[in-house]
């Protein structure tokens, strides 16, 4: 293990072990302060997150944009100082924490009995939003987790996923897929975050007027299994209880083949997502490279983000 991994992984244990034993209004105020200072620093991932925003709202002023990114910034560290509490919170605390809009797309999804794939883009707390399945449905779900550097961290996200009633399975290609696609014939739940791709495999798709790369996944699952797909966005508002909505389920085109109907799917996923990244900008934490024009190899390793 690298010093850097060490010090990663040291950072990431005095978040789950220190942050939660704050009382609440301290919680909130550091999040609030980390989050500003990093804002004020303008590192890597402020900057590149402003030059995402820029995409969304495109005719925003310098300082609306400026403006814009501090709130997203805070939103960022709000997810982070959840993510590191939300173990300690109650049945009663977690269900009384989310507001789910257009939920019967999903209850009548899983009762058909067909399994429900749901694909969420980087926006809000999507780990409360699965404890609140679990608490406020009773309805457990199965999720893909990246493999992280160092082990040690790949290990206390997928223990502490877990840990809040989620299957977590590694990212390892066709054996995941392949337990997901059992998952779903079943009848089960999926939930992937699906909003960037960078790989050789990543479909490509019109995003907010420019191409980039998003997860096949989703759709493939549901083409080949008979799953319904369902896009959700995820946002905060004033209230401490964050917000969310379950869209319509994607319709898999009549004709075309396999591919040609995946790729149709996840442009409509895209579209889905630009939407409600559009309504709630400030709640959209992509704090890397996302956009084909964008990317380059040689620095995207040096530019942070949000692990998930």
């Amino acid at each position: 293990m690298t010093a850097r991994d060490r010090a990663t992984e040291a950072l990431y244990g005095l978040g789950w072990t220190a942050v939660k034993r704050l009382p609440e209004p301290a919680a909130r105020a550091l999040g609030r302060g980390v989050a500003d200072r990093a804002w004020r620093r303008r590192g890597a991932g402020v900057r590149r997150l402003e030059a995402n925003l820029a995409r969304v709202v495109p005719h925003a002023s310098p300082e609306e944009l400026r403006e814009l990114s501090r709130e997203g910034m805070r939103s960022y560290l709000r997810y982070w100082m959840e993510f590191f509490r939300l173990p300690t919170w109650s049945r009663e605390r977690v269900r009384d924490s989310f507001a789910g809009e257009g939920m019967h797309h999903l209850t009548e999804g899983l009762d058909s009995g067909r399994g429900v794939v749901v694909a969420l883009p980087h926006m809000g707390n999507w780990d409360l939003a699965g404890a609140w399945l679990g608490v406020g449905l009773g309805v457990p779900f199965t999720t893909v987790a990246e493999r992280l550097r160092p082990e040690g961290l790949y290990d206390r996200f997928v223990a502490y996923r877990e840990g809040l009633g989620m299957e977590v399975l590694p990212h390892t290609g066709g054996a995941s897929f392949g337990r997901l696609a059992r998952r779903l014939r079943a009848g089960g739940l999926v939930a992937l975050v699906a909003d960037r791709d960078l790989s050789a495999s990543g479909t490509e798709v019109t995003f907010f007027g420019e191409t980039a790369r998003m997860p096949a996944g989703p759709a493939m699952l549901a083409v080949q299994t008979g799953a319904l797909l369902m896009p959700a966005t995820l946002w905060y508002d004033e209230s401490p209880v964050m917000k969310g909505r379950v869209h319509a389920p994607v319709p898999v085109p009549e004709t075309g083949t396999r591919a040609e109907k995946c790729v149709a799917m996840t442009q409509a996923v895209a579209d889905t997502f630009a939407a409600g990244i559009s309504a709630h900008p400030r709640d959209w934490h992509m704090l890397q490279r996302l956009w084909v024009s964008d990317t380059a190899p040689a620095t995207e390793a040096a530019e942070g983000g949000r692990a998930a």
